[in-house]
């Protein structure tokens, strides 16, 4: 006699399918306005059908932070360290920009086994190339705190408009901003990860 599948299990869901959804709600309507029958309308499922892949609505943005960061961490030993910890930063600013909604939630720590693993090959790629353990660690945790609040001030601040600047008062302002030099945020993420690695080598 066949098992019985779970309600679920019929709905022919899968728990990225899940996450995924989720994190294309708090698109339109915030962290606030997620909850598990709005997701499950979302989904065309009952909520209790969710609980079948989250336990609860805590795991349910866990799980959506780890769709985040393991779609972007340096992933195995060797290689540039450099070219990994690179586009691992860009990887992720570009993914926080995609879904703005999610950075209130994103300083949770890493507590899914899919996280953990992506942050351990992190670490793994790091002390391949030498640096310590705790070097290692301190430089993960510093790169990604500094693109989750570059990313945050620009998600807050919105584009660049006009300064109120005078030009008697404030002459290099204003060269800046009719020049355009150190206005652009990519520009300026660019510019301050590349320093951040040069000064991780440097203790390395």
């Amino acid at each position: 006699m066949a098992a019985k599948r779970q309600r679920g299990e019929r709905a022919g869901l899968t728990r990225e399918q899940v996450l995924d959804s989720a994190l294309a709600l708090v698109d339109r309507v915030g962290l606030n306005g997620l909850t598990m029958r709005a997701l499950g309308a979302e989904l065309g499922v009952e909520a209790m059908t969710l609980y079948h892949y989250v336990p609860n609505k805590d795991a349910l943005i866990d799980g959506m932070v780890e769709r985040l960061f393991t779609a972007v961490h340096p992933a195995g030993p060797g290689g540039d360290w450099q070219a990994h910890l690179r586009g691992y930063a860009h990887g992720l600013r570009a993914a926080l920009l995609r879904h703005p909604g999610v950075l209130p939630a994103v300083n949770r720590p890493a507590v899914t086994p899919a996280a953990l693993d992506a942050a351990e090959a992190g670490l793994r790629t790091l002390t391949e190339a030498g640096f310590t353990i705790g070097d290692a660690l301190d430089a993960l945790n510093a790169l990604t705190v500094f693109v989750l609040g570059h990313t945050a001030a620009e998600v807050a601040i919105g584009p660049d408009g006009p300064l109120p600047v005078d030009a008697g008062r404030h002459p290099l302002l204003v060269e800046a901003v009719e020049s355009g030099a150190g206005l652009d945020d990519a520009a300026r993420f660019t510019f301050a990860v590349d320093a951040l690695l040069a000064g991780f080598d440097a203790v390395r």
